[in-house]
Formats: structure tokens, sequence, C-alpha cells
């Protein structure tokens, strides 16, 4: 029985795979943004809750809005992706969606809506881009916790609010709910392979896109939860 379940659970993974491979989407590359995006995520989240507990709402705000762009321009350089934080309602307007994020944002909300679990919501594609290549982008959408809400709740923390207009006059992240999609984590990674278009002129680049498929239920295992 237990090798039967265990060839089961080979089999599907075998399966997922040629499914991403045959949607030309590079699992490698894939993981290797996840895995970017989930040390981001801690990096941020270790010095935003730090300087909450130390300092309070009103210097985190101003702590994020100079130490987050270092943090996540140290990410990318680390990663060798082109990693960013948007938002349908962003904070800095730097952070505004580009069209594909946008799309997948709006998605986002979709889903969340019929019942998916912020936490699972994420996005892969892969595109034509510059010089011939071929361009993966990845979005992982960012949960709004409870940590969150002294800057981006409905009653943000006063000295936030006395804060806001000088740091950022326009805007429009308040408002948020705990369990809400805050906004994404969005990378951009050119693969090495080159578009068809690139091999054979005057043809039209095939582009894929696909909602990563989840990991198959398995066996209980001794592993814990990543």
């Amino acid at each position: 029985m237990k090798f039967s379940r265990a060839l089961a659970v080979a089999m599907t993974l075998s399966l997922l795979l040629a499914l991403r491979a045959a949607d030309g989407l590079p699992q490698r590359e894939l993981d290797a943004a996840r895995d970017a995006c989930a040390r981001l995520a801690a990096l941020l989240a270790n010095g935003l809750a730090k300087s909450l507990a130390e300092d309070g709402p009103g210097y985190a705000l101003e702590i994020c809005s100079h130490q987050a762009p270092a943090v996540t321009a140290f990410a990318s350089k680390e990663s060798g992706m082109e990693i960013r934080r948007t938002s349908l309602r962003v904070r800095n307007p730097k952070n505004a969606p580009d069209d594909w994020e946008r799309s997948v944002l709006e998605q986002f909300e979709t889903r969340r809506a019929a019942g998916e679990p912020v936490e699972s919501l994420e996005q892969s594609e892969v595109v034509p881009g510059e010089g011939g290549l071929r361009v993966l982008r990845y979005m992982k959408a960012i949960p709004t916790q409870a940590m969150c809400l002294q800057c981006h709740g409905s009653e943000p923390a006063p000295d936030v609010v006395q804060a806001l207009p000088g740091l950022y006059p326009g805007d429009k992240a308040v408002g948020f709910y705990e369990g809400d999609i805050r906004g994404a984590f969005s990378v951009r990674k050119a693969l090495a392979e080159l578009a068809p278009s690139a091999s054979a002129p005057g043809t039209t680049p095939k582009t894929s896109s696909a909602k990563v498929p989840e990991a198959p239920a398995a066996a209980p295992s001794t592993q814990p939860p990543r």
C-alpha cells in the first residue's frame, strides 16, 4: 500500500511537471521566483515587526518608506530577478501595477471571492521580451495581516494618520481588513531560451499562461510543512 501511494504521488508530480513544461513554464526559474518572494516577505515582515515593537507605527511608516525599497533592491540583486511589490491600492505611486499586474491582481480578487485562500494565490506566465528573449512573470499575493492594520486598516494609528500626508500625499492603501489581499510580489526574469520569433523571423511568439498547479496531496510525512 505504501509503495502504491508513493508511486501515485510520484506519477502526479511528474504529470504536473510535464504540464508546466508544456505550458512553457520553466520549473527551476519558477521555484526560484517563489523562493525570492518568500525571502523578501520574511525580510520585510521581520523589519516591520521590530520597528513597530520598538518605535511605534508612525516611525515604522517612515522606516518603511526608506528601507523597504532598499531591501527590495537587495532581494532583486541577490536573486538575479527583478522583484517589486504592487497593489490595486498603492501607497507609493512608484508601485502602481502595469497592465499585466493589474489583470493578475483582479484575478486574485475573483479567486479569493470564490473561496481560494489568499496565501495560495499565485500566477505565472511566459511572455515575449526584448531582443527575442522570453520573460517569466510571476506574482504571489500578499495577505493583510493583523500588524498591517496599524498602517493600512480602516482606522490607522493616529501618528500614521499624521505622517501620511507628508510621506504619501496620494495614499490609497487604507481601509484594509485582516485577510484581504494587500497586494502582491511581482517578479520578472529574462529566460535564456529564445522566443520562436528570434529563430524564425516573421512568426508570432508563442506565449504561455497558466495558473500554477497546486502540489498534489501526499501520504503523511515526517517533513514539516513549508
